[in-house]
């Protein structure tokens, strides 16, 4: 028998934009949800990232262009379902991987290669954090969240929530900022140029440290079965120890 503590808590909106942006997920979901800010809690996921060699946006060549990033977006949102791989960097330089599947409108999860025991899933509803280690889960209302605009059915930029929109070396950069949303950081999003395919992603909190998340081998158009997005709520309020 598994007797071990789930402590089950909840977050109101000031906690979970901080939460869910100052370690960067997305993600982009998102975006995507990066999660560093959640591995403060467990000590298992580093701290994110770096400019391990990406283009800075600062020296990228055109001026901004709400049209371009809503053209972007809307090619974004088209895509219903994808899954890949990630690779995830943070400002102390330690780098983490694992996968992640992605299904509009509202669910997203996240799995993070040993030795993290994280997970992330988007049900629609909440945003659950799952810490192994700790036997811990976290819940965050997905509208009161980033990522309810990211996995929206339909993405739509506010011309004041595009910052700005570059382009070098074949890739869009698409700079996003609004205190309502996003709070005090700033989320760019990297594109191809040619294919609109989202690349990678960087938060940059108000210190001006970098959390960037890698994906690759990404496939579209993908089925999943229903317990993919699943949150076992039932489950995890009858685990010894929950304060619900």
């Amino acid at each position: 028998m598994n007797n071990s503590k789930t402590t089950v808590t909840r977050r109101n909106t000031a906690l979970s934009r901080r939460v869910l942006l100052a370690g960067g997920m997305t993600a982009l979901a998102g975006l995507f949800i990066p999660v560093s800010g959640f591995a403060q809690q467990g000590g298992d996921v580093p701290l994110p990232t770096k400019r391990d060699g990406s283009v800075q946006v600062a020296q990228a060549g055109i001026q901004p262009s709400g049209a371009l990033a809503q053209k972007i977006a809307d090619h974004f949102s088209s895509v219903k379902t994808m899954t890949g791989d990630f690779m995830q960097f943070g400002p102390r330089g330690d780098q983490t991987t694992g996968n992640f599947y992605l299904e509009r409108p509202g669910k997203l999860r996240f799995n993070y290669d040993p030795p993290s025991t994280l997970k992330v899933i988007a049900d629609g509803r909440n945003v659950a954090v799952g810490n192994g280690e700790l036997s811990t889960w976290d819940f965050y209302p997905l509208s009161r969240t980033p990522l309810s605009l990211l996995l929206a059915d339909k993405i739509d930029l506010e011309h004041r929530m595009v910052r700005d929109v570059q382009e070098n070396s074949g890739l869009t950069f698409i700079v996003l900022g609004d205190k309502s949303i996003f709070g005090d950081q700033l989320i760019t999003l990297i594109f191809d140029s040619k294919t609109f395919e989202l690349r990678q992603w960087t938060i940059t909190d108000a210190q001006g440290k970098d959390t960037t998340v890698i994906l690759s081998n990404v496939r579209t158009g993908v089925q999943f079965g229903r317990s993919v997005f699943r949150i076992d709520y039932s489950a995890i309020m009858a685990s010894p120890g929950s304060d619900n």
